[in-house]
């Protein structure tokens, strides 16, 4: 299983802009053949930070995620809203226990 994790900082005051290209990256990911888990929320303490959480089952399912039709809209509209920063780190996990 591969597990993503980022950030992607926008300036705050575009954050009500954005809100609907977020919702539809979440949606349509969430329904893309794969996808065990994909989460996007903003940051409590910190207006403007986006954190993700994905779960994918092997690198070839967020290979086409990646290349999936509904990303490049997506991307536009981050550049559209100003986007500061974005930081993703990829993670192989071996196995899941209950915490």
């Amino acid at each position: 299983m591969i597990a993503v994790i980022g950030t992607m900082k926008f300036p705050a005051e575009k954050m009500a802009a954005l809100l609907p290209h977020v919702q539809e990256l979440v949606r349509q990911t969430n329904a893309h053949d794969g996808c065990i888990a994909y989460d996007v929320g903003e940051d409590i303490l910190e207006p403007g930070l986006l954190r993700f959480s994905e779960l994918w089952p092997d690198q070839e399912s967020l290979t086409r995620h990646i290349a999936a039709p509904h990303i490049a809209p997506w991307r536009q509209a981050c550049q559209d809203h100003g986007i500061l920063n974005r930081s993703f780190a990829v993670y192989d996990v071996t196995g899941e226990r209950s915490l």
